[in-house]
């Protein structure tokens, strides 16, 4: 698939994806053509091509409404993640004797529902499904009717809701019917469901609407150096440290409910998150007058699947081959434009050339995103296997569903490390590590997390009483647990870290991604489809249930990471010339701005 700057005269050649073809100028946003003809720009105009391949490039300062913002996050992560760190024990493991909330108090492992691990495997993929699945009707809801604010604050209310209906779950009349307790469970986890589909794809570019500069600029340091302030890397930055709140509230969620589990029952680790989430509607009436807030502005999809139907006519062949190169032709979106058709042009198109521009950039992203499945694959573990794993091995006191804590402490170690000091550090030496470079090396990262896993769990085989059936056998129809396994459970440790290191590299810079290179009016729908590719994930992670059960443990690790080796081999491949356009996507003005260029262009000319 090819893009074209299409911002004004100076966009001279086509920008292809799939070839060498490179000619493109950088595009006039705001400037003259004069402005370039000066040796030094002037402050807070946009960067010269020299200046860009010279100038270091520095972010701007983030205004207070974004932590606010990043704090409602905050919360809504630890009633998420507070409440799924112990779906598995409650699914997988039966009542302890004698215990009416689930708890063992201490003295062994919790549980309720005692439906083993492919059972608790298959529902907390599920529940992964759904919750990455909805984001795509939040998105639309927002980007056509209420904008990303009210999305927000109607989708908190649902979700408290469906918090309310898993208490219920837990409560000690309904835990000891596994039948009513299940029912519960589900209908909480659909109705929590639809809340964060309406909170987690528009919390994102409400947070980076916040800023106030969206393009390049160049500006003179106190101390003389000249430098360019790139939006891109603010957003970047802004995305990094959303992300570390986000891992503070899963943190102390997740470490806290295990706990309340393990101690007191699942009740109490259920209405804790939900005692937390009830803080966000109150920062949301904090804001409401104070937050930058972007009307909806209708739907796009109609007339950008429109725009890419037409960009398809006579292109598509019974050979896929063929298919292939015409779609990745160099004129495939040139050919649409309506400066291209002239009278030709359908009644529906009533947009200007960077339109088309906005469109085709937002379809890129989303290819960009269709190899993600292949990496949350791996993540995926965190939520059942790992725990599940660790459940057979020598804990020491502690909860087998307290190690997942490894991840987001991790991440809130190495995320300030990652942007205060290795990124700025390979800038400043001349190594740009571009989005799509960070994102592949996520891949064969969080294929080493699996890896590692693998590896333990070949460990946990031979040295287990039972071999192969670590977990537990059937004898008479009855399942007989095996002692624990004695390797620490602390050798999982690798594979949270690692699998923290791959989120860095690619979930964060997906967020990033995914706001730069979308339309402003699709930024929710776009975010909704980078999130979707988690439920893709889940929905594949069903296939791969049947390996979730001994004696096929060291399989049920050893094919996410070849997938994940796979993923980010062919992501590379296929999207190494789009690294290469970087700078000059992110240079593409908005449609808006490019339309009031044109039209101030021509009462000049009139003038």
């Amino acid at each position: 698939m090819s893009i074209t700057s299409g911002s004004g005269p100076v966009a001279a050649e086509e920008l292809s994806f799939g070839n060498e073809k490179q000619g493109l100028e950088a595009p006039v946003l705001t400037k003259g053509d004069d402005d370039y003809a000066v040796g030094i720009t002037a402050d807070g105009e946009v960067p010269t091509e020299e200046e860009l391949k010279t100038l270091r490039r520095v972010s701007d300062k983030i205004p207070f409404n974004i932590y606010t913002i990043a704090f409602i996050e905050l919360c809504e992560r630890f009633s998420y993640y507070g409440t799924t760190a112990v779906f598995t024990n409650f699914i997988q493991w039966p009542l302890p004797p004698g215990s009416t909330t689930g708890a063992n108090f201490g003295q062994g492992q919790a549980g309720a529902l005692g439906l083993g691990q492919q059972t608790s495997t298959a529902l907390t993929t599920f529940n992964a499904f759904w919750q990455y699945s909805m984001p795509l009707f939040g998105a639309y809801i927002a980007d056509s009717y209420l904008g990303r604010f009210n999305t927000i604050a109607l989708a908190l209310g649902i979700d408290i809701l469906g918090h309310v209906v898993l208490i219920t779950s837990a409560l000690p009349p309904v835990i000891k019917n596994p039948d009513g307790a299940m029912a519960a469970f589900i209908l909480g986890i659909i109705t929590m469901g639809l809340g964060t589909g309406g909170f987690k794809p528009n919390v994102n570019p409400l947070i980076v609407e916040q800023l106030d500069l969206d393009h390049m600029i160049v500006k003179t340091l106190p101390d003389g150096e000249r430098v360019i302030v790139d939006p891109h890397l603010t957003a970047s930055r802004v995305y990094h440290y959303f992300y570390l709140f986000i891992n503070i509230g899963a943190l102390v969620g997740q470490i806290s409910m295990v706990y309340c589990e393990y101690y007191v029952g699942f009740w109490l680790s259920y209405t804790l998150p939900t005692i937390m989430l009830c803080f966000c509607p109150l920062v949301m009436l904090w804001g409401r007058k104070r937050y930058r807030r972007v009307p909806p502005e209708g739907s796009i999809l109609g007339k950008a699947f429109k725009l890419l139907g037409l960009a398809c006519k006579g292109r598509i062949s019974i050979n896929p081959v063929r298919t292939f190169k015409n779609i990745r032709s160099d004129n495939f979106w040139e050919a649409v434009k309506p400066s291209k058709l002239g009278a030709n042009k359908p009644k529906w198109m009533d947009f200007n050339d960077a339109w088309v521009d906005e469109i085709a950039r937002g379809f890129s992203a989303c290819a960009v995103f269709l190899w993600y499945p292949l990496y949350w694959i791996c993540y995926n573990q965190i939520n059942n296997n790992l725990i599940s794993q660790a459940a057979v091995m020598r804990l020491g006191g502690i909860p087998n569903d307290v190690l997942t804590n490894l991840n987001p402490f991790s991440l809130i170690i190495l995320i300030p490390i990652m942007d205060t000091i290795i990124y700025p550090g390979l800038r400043k030496i001349g190594i740009h590590l571009t989005p799509l470079k960070r994102i592949t090396a996520g891949y064969f990262v969080a294929g080493c997390s699996m890896i590692w896993a693998c590896v333990v769990q070949y460990y946990i085989y031979q040295r287990s009483d039972c071999g192969k059936y670590a977990s537990g056998y059937l004898d008479a129809e009855k399942t007989v647990r095996c002692p624990n396994v004695d390797i620490s459970v602390w050798a999982q440790t690798g594979s949270y870290v690692l699998l923290a290191l791959s989120e860095v590299l690619a979930s964060i810079t997906s967020l990033e991604y995914a706001h730069s290179k979308a339309p402003k009016s699709a930024r929710s729908m776009v975010q909704a489809v980078c999130l979707f590719m988690n439920a893709i994930a889940s929905a594949i992670g069903f296939g791969l249930v049947p390996l979730a059960k001994d004696p096929l443990l060291v399989w049920n690790f050893a094919v996410p990471a070849f997938l994940a080796f796979i993923g980010g081999t062919m992501f590379w491949l296929q999207f190494r010339k789009l690294d290469q356009a970087e700078d000059r996507l992110n240079m593409l003005p908005p449609a808006t701005v490019a339309a009031e260029a044109e039209d101030a262009k021509e009462v000049k000319s009139h003038a």
